[in-house]
Formats: C-alpha cells, structure tokens, sequence
C-alpha cells in the first residue's frame, strides 16, 4: 500500500504545482489586480470635543495639498468602488502637537472589502488651523428672491421667526458675517405663506459663504413668513397748500401728478380708506406757496402719507409733483382742443400730430366777465415754416376777443412726419 502512494510522487507533486499555476493565471486573467485613484475632499474629524473644551475650533488650511486616496485590488472591486465607498477621518488626538501652525493630523482612509495595507493616502497629514471659538447675533432679512403673489396681491410683510439668531464659529469667520439672509418662495400665491428655510450667510464683500466655510458654522433653520395684503388700484390723491400768494394773485387750481395710484393694504386699513373715499390725502406742510406769483411744483413722498397699513405696489413710483396754478386776479384757465389750432406753413408731404389733446390757455378780462367766454371765441395757431421732420416745442399765436387779454405766452408740442406713401397697386 505504501508502495502506491509513493508511486510517481514526482511527478504528482509537479501536476500539483501545475494546477496552482494555472489557477492563479485564470485568477489573475480573468480578475487581475489594479489600482484606482480619488481625490477626497471630506475629511471627517474625530474627538473635537478634544480641543472644544479649551474653546478651540479648527479650519482646513486653505492650502492644504489635495488628498489623494489609491487603493489596490482586484478589478471587480475597482469597478465598483466610488469616492463614497471612502471614509477619510483625522482624529485630533493623534495630532503631533497642538502647538504649531499649522496643526499636522494623520489622515486614516477605510474601505469595505479592501485592507487597510491596500489603502494609500498622499498626503498622509491633514494640515489644520486652531482658533478661538466665537458666538455672535445676527438679524434675519428676509428676501422674495424675485417671485411674485397674484397680481391681485402683494407682499405686506416678511418675517423670520427667530429674527435674530446666534451663529457660532471660527473667530475668523465669524468676523467676516455682514448679513444673514432668508428667502420665502411667494410665486402665484393668493394667501399667507410660512416656509422652512436655511440662512445664507453673505461676507462683506457681498458676496455668499462657499459651502466649506458655511460647513464650519453651527447655523440654525428658520421660519419664514410673507403676509399678503389685498391690491386697491385708483387710489385718489388730494393736495392742500399752505400760505397766500402775492398780492394781486390768487390760486386758480391745485394738483397732482399722477392723480391716482395704486396701493395695497391689510383688510382693516382699505376699509378704513373707503371710509375716506378712497383718497389719500397731502397736507399743505410741503408745499408753501407764501408771496408767490407763479405757479409752484413740489416733489414730495407718497409714502410718507400712507396710512399705517398701506404701502405702495411694487410697481408704483413714490415720487408726486403737487403743482399749484397761480393766476393774476380775475384771470382764469380756458382749454383749447388742439385739434382747433390753425397750422400755417404746413410742409409739403409731412403730417402734424400734437402732443397733447388740450392746451391750457391762461386769460384775464378786461371789461368782460370770463363766463360769458366762450371755447370757440379763442382762436389758436401754430407756425411751421422751416421745420422739417422731427419734434419741436412751437409757441402758439392766441388771440382772444375785446375785452379779455392773455396772461402768458402758451407752447405745445408737436411731432412732425411724412405721410406714408404705400402703393396700393402691388
């Protein structure tokens, strides 16, 4: 028996040999050993609360060398293996010392089915930078980031509730905060919205936090609110003055430009401007018109007459021109359609559109009472001689019966053009 076993042992032990062989070439063909590289760019860190008690915090060093992760296996691994299959940590604990800066923190990166002696790291170090530990307050502003409510409505208010919040950080980080922002999503929406929302955090260049510096905030989620107020359009508008003109004149009209707006409101505030006729109301304060003896054009603010409750829509001006006409006593306005203005000296070819449909025409009686004067009894003309196409600003030629006199002199404007030629034949 002993003799069969050890029959040709040579050559079993070489068939043996053999078989390993080719079984390695059918491994090593058919799922060879490789190589794969990744950039890691997430570095968890371990045991902060190791220097968090000294009321320390760290940061990257901004010139930290990228960390490139190779790992060896065999090809079916690679194949699969992505950057997120990676865990890269620096524990504060291994540090070499806490003492330098920057602070050199060995880099462990772990991989599911792959050994630890696979897994090379360059650089092998984290480099980090220790400061102190600041807290700080900051107010919420609260943007519409651009969208819109219904046409019907518009934003009355925003709110973030907390208002403020406490950002806490790197001292260096913390100091370069100038405004935390939110913003709430009102696009379309006919009634109140509340949102959840992350803050951005804005430098003081104006510009947003990148996502690694923000990282090394603790920053909190707020709610924000826009309350939508109802839109009233033509909005009247009613000016008063202050004060007496010069001697020998008299206000002949007072208003405004525009004589409407639109505003919008809370509930009790437009019904409280019903109550008022829908009228806004400017008291004479800013328009003084003492010792005058022209007419007088103020600029004031809308806004400061709102209200509480109302505010103009976005798309309204806050600027209104108070304008006071100031006549010579017993003189008065008259308004002459332009279409009765007489044009002499038309150029050949050209059209004549006036910019206005009426022309104020400021007249004093004489020896006649203005109300027995009548539209028709003025008489009106423009004189074009010389002009070609474009836009002028002509004076007008008025004349008034006996007994009345002109106050001032009167323009218009006036576009002049060809008249189109097209041919009907084609």
């Amino acid at each position: 028996m002993k003799k069969k076993v050890t029959n040709n042992i040579s050559l079993k032990i070489l068939s043996l040999i053999i078989a390993v062989v080719v079984w390695l070439l059918v491994v090593n063909i058919d799922n060879p050993i490789g190589t794969k590289s990744f950039v890691v760019s997430d570095v968890q860190l371990l045991n902060e609360a190791y220097i968090d008690a000294d009321g320390k915090m760290c940061i990257q060093d901004s010139e930290q060398t990228p960390i490139r992760v190779t790992i060896k296996a065999q090809r079916k691994i690679l194949d699969k293996l992505t950057v997120a299959d990676l865990r890269a940590t620096a524990d504060l604990q291994q540090a070499v010392s806490l003492d330098t800066d920057p602070v050199m923190v060995p880099i462990t990166v772990s991989c599911e089915k792959v050994l630890p002696n696979n897994i090379e790291v360059t650089p092998n170090n984290l480099s980090l930078h220790l400061e102190d530990k600041d807290t700080q307050e900051f107010v919420v502003n609260v943007t519409t980031n651009n969208t819109k409510p219904d046409k019907r409505y518009e934003v009355g208010s925003l709110t973030s509730n907390p208002e403020k919040i406490k950002i806490t950080g790197p001292k260096s980080l913390i100091n370069k905060i100038d405004k935390v922002n939110a913003s709430i999503d009102v696009d379309g929406a006919t009634e109140d919205v509340t949102q959840e929302t992350e803050v951005k955090i804005i430098d003081k260049n104006g510009e947003e936090f990148s996502d690694t510096d923000a990282g090394y905030l603790n920053i909190s989620k707020v709610y924000v609110t826009a309350r939508l107020w109802k839109v009233q359009t033509d909005v009247k508008i009613s000016a008063e003055y202050t004060g007496t003109p010069a001697s020998g004149y008299q206000v002949e009209s007072v208003s405004t430009t525009p004589n409407v707006i639109s505003i919008a409101g809370s509930e009790e505030a437009l019904d409280s401007l019903k109550d008022q006729n829908n009228t806004i109301w400017v008291s004479g304060n800013a328009v003084d018109i003492s010792g005058r003896d022209s007419d007088f054009e103020a600029k004031i603010n809308i806004s400061d007459y709102l209200p509480e409750g109302l505010k103009l829509t976005s798309d309204s001006s806050e600027d209104v021109f108070v304008r006071v006409n100031i006549l010579p006593e017993g003189s008065n306005v008259c308004e002459v359609p332009t279409k009765n203005i007489t044009v002499e000296n038309q150029p050949d070819g050209m059209q004549v559109a006036f910019d206005t449909a009426n022309i104020e025409v400021r007249i004093k009686k004489s020896d006649e009472s203005l109300d027995d004067l009548t539209e028709d009894e003025i008489k009106a003309s423009i004189d074009l001689d010389g002009k070609e196409e474009g836009s002028y600003e002509v004076p007008v030629n008025v004349s008034v019966p006996k007994g009345y006199e002109l106050v001032d002199e009167v323009t218009t404007g006036v576009e002049v053009s060809r008249i189109s030629t097209a041919d009907t034949g084609n």
